[in-house]
């Protein structure tokens, strides 16, 4: 079989810190790559899906052609009793441009990350060659189904085909693995250098099409047709191409379009109110009026805000198929967390030996860790840990045979050569392995039940140690405490997660009495113990009911219904198709420890959309002082008491507001690209932290900046 080799540029660099692309979140070279695209959105089919920015261009429209006609219309008209110069219009015309471009330029440059990230993964999808089996009979020999195989293109793969796929060679299609085992590269599409294993007959078997296979040998059956493979659908979201309005951001643009209708109906009627005060306002300035009083601001900003939210996320290795899950990711209040590698290491470790009354602490200690010196567990390689840190050495091998653990025996141990045996393991197995032939029923020593019985009550796992001389006498010398450790730090997320109002519950497959222990050692405000697919369904749809919205983690089959039926659903990298299908985001890196930050970035898009509306409407403020009075001191000059920012003239006070009105936005892309720092506090206090910072900011900041654009206009003759 021949492969052409992709280049494999991953979308994000290994070891690349997250804060360092935060930081690069609105460079140079961004701007200039936005531009051409920015001139692109200009076309009137694609501004009117924008209706505050439409209102903006057409208005644009209408005084560019103003600013052409009055040199053979007279020159321009005064309005409000107050003359112009002649450059006024032309201005108001370049402004108003601007204003467009800009806005389009902040949505532009957040799409452009997204390309420049989908280029990458183009990269990967280069056609490849597969031995596809006609018959395949799951023979572990190779050369068995080599004479069965045929040689085809990816691109004409079909779901259900079976292909074989050996060390060396890309993986052609998204698929299952039927059979094997191997290491896989998938750094062209998580980032990471590090190969993953996967294998058949678990939670992770899903192999993704463009990854290679460094070692082994594996058999796969393709599940995605061509261009509807993962890395098909990774393009058309991290592109945009896929991004549909959020039920939020279509409320906020319905209540946009509708202050737009209010406004133009409020613009419309000055000039009959005007007359009767034997005056007239010129169209260039009713245009620039209604330009700032709708809210240009968040209007400019809302669909870049979306998509740098997506964005985010793609930053951290998850993709969102949907901008929808994004938002439910900020309004999440309960989130459901598995145990087993989220919650706890995955991995239990030997953290005490306890030797019975009578017994020689170190025997206890060098019998344990020879018994696991050949166990390749996490659990052997804690035992003989734990035993050197306590000062007993036992080699790099054990003498004798190993027994390795079998789910029948529920023991390992070593056959030394003098006739002695070790073994540990469950207390019930090692106590029907001393009692042998059952003719001498072995009872457990009271000292040994009451350990059990407090390493259990603790939420850890007894490990009994036993030895049998060459007699077949045997003997308990004590317990192995194994425990599930918790993650480091994880007490206080979840106590933030309480301060932002979430409840977090562990979700289990241990009895509830162990479930407690960790529950409580970790912090979280309640477990689910037992859980069995149908109980996680269950419990979600119970707290739907209760008004809540849900988030939960899952790799596995019979993760899919509750992944389907959350809110948030973020299925792991490594699991099933049918988890990653039934989920609404995909976490590359497999760490469902992830949704915690998940969580976050949801709820930094909301209150980075709060803010800048809020922003928007307090900035409209300082506008209409500006430019109401500018309109009429002419005709009643006791308006220039409104005049309170003691603007140079009317002409220069409009012109400021609206050369105001297009530089805000620029100042603002930064910000709605990197999003409002999120902080966990209750949803009072934010409101409140809004309305102080970007409230009264609103209302400041335009009079500042009106009044020093309105001194540097002055030096402008005729103005």
């Amino acid at each position: 079989m021949t492969t052409t080799t992709p280049t494999t540029a991953p979308p994000f660099k290994p070891g690349e810190s997250h804060s360092k692309r935060a930081k690069s979140a609105f460079s140079l070279e961004q701007v200039v790559a936005a531009v051409p695209g920015a001139f692109g959105k200009l076309d009137p089919r694609r501004m009117w899906r924008n209706p505050v920015m439409f209102i903006v261009e057409v208005g644009a429209v209408l005084t560019t052609v103003l600013a052409v006609a009055e040199p053979f219309l007279g020159g321009p008209q005064s309005s409000g009793g107050s003359a112009v110069p002649g450059s006024f219009t032309g201005a108001i015309a370049a402004w108003l441009w601007l204003t467009v471009l800009f806005a389009n330029l902040a949505e532009s440059v957040a799409e452009g990350r997204g390309k420049a990230q989908a280029d990458s993964l183009r990269k990967t999808r280069t056609s490849t060659m597969a031995r596809r089996l006609r018959n395949h009979n799951g023979s572990a020999d190779p050369a068995a189904e080599r004479a069965d195989t045929v040689a085809v293109s990816s691109a004409d793969l079909a779901p259900g085909d079976v292909v074989v796929v050996t060390a060396g060679e890309l993986i052609p299609g998204d698929g299952d693995i039927l059979w094997g085992i191997a290491s896989v590269d998938e750094s062209a599409i998580t980032g990471e250098s590090a190969p993953v294993v996967r294998e058949s007959g678990g939670d992770r078997s899903a192999v993704t099409g463009g990854t290679r296979v460094l070692s082994d040998r594996i058999v796969v059956r393709i599940t995605a047709k061509p261009g509807e493979t993962f890395v098909d659908r990774m393009i058309g979201l991290v592109e945009g191409a896929s991004r549909q309005k959020t039920p939020n951001e279509i409320a906020l643009n319905i209540l946009l379009a509708s202050l737009s209708i209010v406004f133009v109906i409020v613009t419309l009627t000055l000039n009959p109110i005007a007359s009767y005060a034997a005056s007239t306002v010129s169209l260039p300035i009713l245009i620039a009026l209604l330009v700032c009083l709708i809210p240009t601001t968040i209007g400019a900003l809302l669909s870049s805000v979306g998509i740098a939210g997506m964005d985010r996320l793609v930053q951290r290795n998850v993709l969102a198929m949907s901008g929808r899950a994004v938002e439910a990711a900020g309004d999440v209040t309960t989130l459901l967390l598995d145990k087993t590698g989220t919650i706890t290491y995955g991995n239990r470790r030997a953290t005490e030996f306890v030797a019975l009354g009578g017994v020689d602490p170190r025997d206890l200690v060098r019998a344990a860790a020879l018994s696991s010196l050949a166990d390749p567990t996490a659990e052997g390689k804690s035992i003989v840990a734990l035993a050197e840190s306590d000062g007993v050495r036992v080699g790099a091998s054990a003498p004798g045979d190993v027994v390795p653990f079998t789910a029948q025996t529920r023991m390992s141990g070593l056959d030394q050569p003098d006739g002695t045996s070790i073994r540990k393991g469950a207390a019930s197995a090692v106590a029907a392995w001393i009692d042998g032939d059952g003719q001498d029923a072995f009872t457990m020593p009271a000292d040994l039940a009451q350990q059990v019985e407090r390493i259990s009550a603790s939420g850890g796992t007894p490990l009994v140690v036993a030895v049998k001389g060459p007699s077949g006498e045997g003997s308990v010398l004590g317990l192995v405490h194994l425990k599930d450790i918790v993650k480091e730090g994880l007490k206080e997320r979840f106590a933030e997660m309480r301060a932002m109002g979430i409840r977090t519950v562990m979700v289990t497959g241990d009895n509830p009495l162990t479930a407690k222990s960790i529950a409580a050692e970790a912090g979280v405000d309640d477990y689910l113990a037992e859980a069995t697919p149908e109980d996680k369904l269950a419990f979600i749809r119970r707290e739907q009911e209760g008004g809540n919205l849900v988030a939960m983690t899952g790799d596995g089959t019979n993760d899919a219904p509750a992944l389907a039926q959350a809110d948030v659903g973020v299925a792991m990298n490594t699991g099933t198709s049918a988890a990653k299908e039934a989920g609404n985001m995909v976490d590359l890196d497999s760490d469902p420890s992830k949704l915690i930050d998940i969580v976050r970035i949801g709820k930094q898009l909301l209150i980075t959309r709060g803010a800048l509306t809020t922003f928007s409407i307090a900035n409209d403020l300082a506008k209409y002082f500006a430019i109401i009075p500018a309109m009429f001191m002419g005709v009643f000059p006791g308006l220039a008491a409104l005049n309170i920012m003691g603007l140079h003239s009317p002409a220069s006070a409009v012109l400021s507001a609206i050369i105001f009105n297009a530089i805000v936005i620029v100042f603002l892309v930064p910000l709605a690209l990197r999003g409002v720092r999120y902080r966990p506090m209750s949803a009072s206090r934010i409101l409140n932290r809004n309305l102080l910072v970007y409230g009264l900011g609103g209302v400041v900041a335009p009079f500042i900046g009106i009044k020093l654009i309105d001194l540097a206009v002055a030096l402008i003759p005729g103005f």
